[in-house]
């Protein structure tokens, strides 16, 4: 064989094998693809995006880059526990006729908790795991001391019209069109004795015991949560001095700024004091947090990668 056939088959070899490589997909990371799509719901003032702020910065992108399905509701900005759980419903049901999705892993920060545990309740086969970040279950002292102060001064109409407006302009930035707002209704779900109202009504994944957990999994649901228990965390984070000043209304208590530890435990915990406030909880703003605290986005992460071992 001459040298020049000899370097002709392995030119011919090479092509071969880059021909090979080409027509063979590339490994995709399946780390994250649940069975079910998530659906990820927004709390109080919540929008999906207005502009360049993504309400779940980073986390939408993650989760898709490891294999999941996601989609982002979105709901009144404000409104009862019970209204922005039937719109997730009603978005739950237009994704299942359009798509045919059967079921959703349902993920809520803040009052988007009480929104899922609704829907979870009125139609539980189309919800195959319930998970809550932040949000107050058992109510928030600085709801609270709002209803407090508004009923002491007599000024709730006028408080719940210039809040109400401002709902409304978040909804129409982020494209929710003309969806109704009731900053009152939302100031009453969130409460102490809204929240035990709501609970009554609706207790599946409920605390067996004070500051407890709940059952894993109910009427075929699986039910979590987590929380962070940290204020201030960083400096050039434009919402940190709010929630630290709302923070000394717990009285000493482990809170994000807005919820209690305690209160933010429903169903399985998979912990409750993250170096996060309420606003880290979602990677907001911008990603800015504790530089030592966990990484946000890499917990919804490995949280999808838990439903997905689970099956759901």
């Amino acid at each position: 064989m001459t040298c020049r056939h000899a370097r002709s088959l392995v030119a011919a070899a090479m092509i071969a094998g880059a021909q090979l490589l080409a027509s063979t997909p590339a490994h995709a990371d399946d780390y994250a693809r649940t069975r079910y799509p998530i659906v990820l719901v927004h709390g109080v003032f919540g929008f999906d995006s207005v502009g360049i702020a993504d309400y779940w910065f980073g986390i939408p992108s993650a989760l898709r880059s490891g294999g999941a399905q996601v989609f982002v509701s979105q709901e009144s900005a404000a409104h009862s526990s019970e209204m922005r759980g039937e719109q997730l419903l009603a978005e739950l049901r237009r994704l299942r006729a359009a798509y045919g999705h059967t079921r959703f892993n349902l993920i809520a920060h803040s009052h988007g908790g009480q929104s899922v545990r609704y829907v979870a309740a009125v139609d539980p086969g189309l919800v195959a795991s319930v998970t809550t970040v932040g949000t107050p279950h058992q109510g928030s002292p600085v709801a609270d001391l709002i209803k407090r102060g508004t009923d002491a001064t007599g000024s709730i109409a006028l408080v719940s019209a210039i809040v109400n407006g401002f709902a409304k302009l978040i909804n129409v930035l982020s494209g929710g069109g003309s969806l109704p707002q009731n900053s009152e209704a939302a100031m009453l779900s969130l409460t102490t004795e809204g929240a035990a109202s709501f609970n009554a009504r609706f207790p599946a994944g409920a605390p067996t015991t004070a500051c407890g957990e709940g059952p894993a999994s109910v009427n075929g649901v699986r039910y979590y949560s987590a929380s962070g228990t940290s204020t201030l965390t960083n400096v050039l984070d434009v919402g940190d001095a709010m929630l630290g000043m709302a923070g000394l209304v717990f009285n000493g208590e482990a809170n994000d700024g807005l919820v209690g530890r305690c209160s933010s435990r429903w169903g399985q915990v998979l912990r409750d004091d993250y170096g996060w406030n309420h606003m880290d909880e979602v990677n907001h703003v911008f990603g800015l947090r504790n530089w030592f605290a966990s990484d946000p986005v890499a917990f919804y992460r490995s949280h999808a990668n838990r439903l997905k071992n689970a099956g759901l």
